[in-house]
């Protein structure tokens, strides 16, 4: 009888404990709910008073939004694969980029020694693939030539820390640069991103002349040498962000080239907006406090993609990239100046407060089944860590307050996005000191 009452008992217990951890899981889910509405109400509210006729929709669930273009819009961009008109309406997961970026702001987006060292076989599974691949480099067989290749580029630890920049510009090289007078404007900023070969000299009422980084594809990086007479102050930092080849080695080995130059290591973004544009604003956001850009929107109206030093020469998919950057300007990541949104003190209206992009990024890391997903653990995050001895001190100690914060909250950790696995985790070296 006894052993009937006491399995009664279980039985009853179990079942409450079930009932318990249903409402639980209920009642998170309304707080996943309720993060992610008031996410989408207030993206949607923004793009529609930003946009210049963009409008975005919610979609099937809690994380999709489709932004759409006004019907008279004339598409120009043709694919080359099915020969068909760009679209006028885009897909994108609000929770995706979400998560993502927020990882960004706290990443390294530099390649160092001390990333491929971290990384389980780094030297064979990695570190080839960011070489001009030929028979003697693959898998790095021959590991001597490889570090020789990569030594010309590859720091020891990162030359640069989130937050280091207080306000940054990222200069596109859209013809609708022609049609204002941001020169000024742009030399005010602590640091300016260009790209590839993208001229200031005689174009300096519109761009500016100031240029701290270039990011550079692979074809400008066959052309160091050109690149680098660009930069009338002999500062500029190159940022490769494909491999480095045969050609570029041995510009590096044989021409006076004395600019810094680096590889960018970067999340993966899928099949969102693509170019050296989305890569120049990841690494703009890895290590400034605000980043604004120049240079990239097409306002409506447009008649074909231009660029402002050059004859026409189609892009890709510029109104699928246009979406994406308002997207990111409605998520509080970028402010975005053009012909048509000139005006310096301009207010983007409606961009979702701190407080809903954090509750949204917990919901949507969950939703998502991130790796250290809502963690108040700034290292949760990290699916590698490695404690490694080595830090530059003297760099650290010269930062800003808020890139010291930022060291101190993530307890002197350098955090590396892992590419190709967006978000599921990062790799993290811990100072030992």
């Amino acid at each position: 009888m006894r052993l009937l009452q006491l399995g009664l008992l279980l039985a009853l217990a179990s079942g409450i404990a079930v009932i318990f951890i249903y409402i639980a899981g209920i009642s998170n889910l309304s707080v996943y709910t309720e993060a992610l509405q008031s996410l989408q109400d207030s993206f949607e509210k923004c793009v529609s008073a930003n946009g210049l006729g963009l409008k975005a929709a919610r979609g099937g669930d809690y994380c999709e939004t489709t932004i759409k273009f006004p019907i008279d819009t004339i598409p120009k961009w043709i694919d080359p694969k099915t020969g068909e008109l760009e679209a006028l309406s885009f897909d994108f997961n609000l929770c995706e980029a979400v998560a993502t970026w927020e990882q960004v702001r706290n990443s390294t987006t530099i390649l160092t020694k001390e990333f491929i060292d971290s990384l389980p076989n780094g030297w064979e599974e990695y570190a080839w693939r960011r070489i001009n691949k030929g028979k003697l480099l693959n898998r790095c067989e021959n590991k001597t030539l490889c570090m020789e290749k990569l030594s010309l580029v590859l720091p020891e630890t990162p030359p640069y820390f989130p937050r280091q920049f207080g306000h940054c510009a990222v200069i596109g090289n859209s013809g609708d640069l022609l049609k204002t007078k941001f020169g000024k404007e742009i030399d005010d900023y602590d640091a300016v991103i260009r790209e590839n070969g993208a001229p200031t000299q005689n174009y300096t009422d519109y761009v500016g002349r100031k240029s701290t980084f270039r990011l550079l594809n692979r074809g400008s990086a066959k052309a160091l040498d050109k690149v680098v007479e660009l930069d009338e102050q002999k500062k500029e930092v190159l940022i490769v962000k494909t491999t480095i080849h045969d050609i570029m080695s041995k510009m590096l080995q044989e021409v006076p080239i004395k600019n810094p130059v680096y590889l960018m290591l970067g999340a993966s973004f899928g099949s969102a907006a693509k170019g050296t544009g989305l890569k120049a604003l990841e690494f703009a956001l890895s290590m400034c406090e605000s980043v604004d850009m120049y240079g990239f929107t097409v306002d409506p109206g447009y008649k074909e993609w231009t660029r402002y030093f050059s004859e026409s020469r189609q892009g890709h998919t510029p109104l699928h990239g246009r979406a994406y950057y308002q997207m990111m300007e409605c998520l509080g990541l970028i402010k975005i100046h053009s012909p048509m949104r000139a005006n310096p003190n301009r207010v983007v209206k409606w961009v979702p407060s701190d407080q809903i992009i954090r509750n949204a990024r917990i919901a949507s890391e969950k939703l998502l089944r991130r790796v250290g997903a809502g963690s108040g653990d700034p290292l949760g995050a990290c699916s590698i860590i490695e404690k490694l001895v080595k830090r530059n001190l003297n760099a650290v100690s010269k930062l800003r307050k808020s890139a010291l914060d930022h060291i101190k909250y993530v307890k002197s950790t350098t955090m590396y996005p892992l590419e190709h696995s967006p978000g599921h985790g990062l790799l993290c070296t811990v100072s030992t000191e």
